[in-house]
């Protein structure tokens, strides 16, 4: 089976929009279409945490995704948090929880939350856990953006 890499970002921008395209360049999966999915991971699939994702394909392409992201507005005190976690059996199926806030200590609590949650809903073993977060300091003057995702395989054509 294929590979999740596990990639987050931080970056501050004029607009929301700016500051969330900074961070996805900052995890350097900015130049693709991201598709987001439900949190299964498949049987098989590698799950790897990197500093950044690699060169996954032509710019434009679908990349699929289970994202967590967050954002404040120009001014606030709360920086922006972001977390996503997965428990899996080693070679098993497994799950991803995400949660955003601005709460560095409550954030990947929910996360937690999330995954003994999920972990009810199946009948499946899990052991295999991990959990990474981004924290965007907040800006004066600019809104600022936290992501971390799970970026599935590779990109695959839009048409």
């Amino acid at each position: 089976m294929g590979i999740i890499r596990i990639v987050r970002g931080t970056a501050s921008g004029a607009t929301a929009m700016a500051a969330y395209d900074a961070a996805l360049a900052a995890a350097n999966i900015h130049n693709y279409n991201l598709v987001s999915v439900s949190s299964v991971i498949p049987a098989n699939a590698t799950v790897e945490v990197v500093e950044e994702a690699p060169d996954l394909g032509p710019a434009g392409e679908r990349l699929t995704v289970v994202e967590g992201r967050a954002t404040v507005a120009p001014g606030r005190s709360d920086p922006a948090v972001a977390s996503l976690g997965w428990d899996r059996a080693p070679g098993g199926p497994g799950i991803f929880y995400e949660a955003s806030g601005t709460d560095p200590e409550a954030v990947p609590e929910r996360v937690d939350q999330g995954l003994a949650a999920g972990r009810t809903l199946r009948e499946w073993d899990f052991g295999e856990t991990g959990r990474v977060s981004a924290v965007a300091e907040p800006d004066p003057e600019r809104y600022a953006t936290a992501v971390v995702l799970a970026v599935y395989g590779e990109s695959t054509p839009l048409l």
